[in-house]
């Protein structure tokens, strides 16, 4: 026990004096599908999650992302008679979301970030989760591009998301795209 609290005591110290940050973050979505058979309004979801960044200089740096993300959408009426029995018109999508971004101006007031995102379909509902494999594929690729406004140890953070993969397993072809926003605080 004692070499266990030892290693965490050496490994936190190591963290605190390195370029390396860590931290928790959470935020809304307003998110879309962006195709024929789905609803063209932005609805209201959310994200939860934790980053770790890697500054390597004060203007540029690396940041690793694990998100949990909701994302809403409805199905069009043209298709509520094939699905009316079958399926709820609202769906609502969870993604484990990974983006990997690049940070300029890392340690300034106001930070720059970009880079890819890669989600993996998940949920804790077996029904929703049964009627997402059915009409929705297990993983999205997109292009996030945002700022930060660090009021150091509090980041507030704009995003936009740009889905370049097609999420519908059904009809014609749909891409995601999400507006975020949130605050984030860095414990180390």
């Amino acid at each position: 026990m004692k070499k266990i609290i030892t290693a965490t005591v050496l490994f936190l110290s190591v963290l605190g004096y390195s370029q390396v940050h860590v931290g928790v973050k959470g935020g809304v979505n307003l998110n879309k599908l962006d195709g024929k058979n789905f609803d063209s309004d932005f609805e209201l979801g959310y994200q939860l999650g934790g980053f770790a960044y890697y500054n390597f200089t004060d203007f540029l740096g690396i940041q690793g992302e694990v998100l949990f993300n909701q994302t809403n959408t409805k199905i069009t009426d043209n298709y509520k008679d094939v699905f009316n029995d079958a399926f709820k018109k609202d769906k609502t999508l969870n993604y484990i979301s990974v983006p990997v971004l690049l940070r300029l101006n890392s340690e300034g007031l106001i930070t720059v970030v970009a880079g890819p995102q890669f989600s993996f379909l998940a949920s804790g509902n077996e029904t929703v989760l049964n009627n997402s494999k059915k009409l929705f594929k297990k993983t999205d690729f997109a292009f996030v591009a945002g700022a930060e406004v660090n009021i150091r140890p509090v980041t507030i953070f704009a995003r936009y998301v740009w889905g370049f993969s097609d999420v519908s397993d059904f009809g014609s072809k749909a891409n995601s795209q999400q507006i975020q926003a949130g605050l984030s605080l860095r414990l180390l």
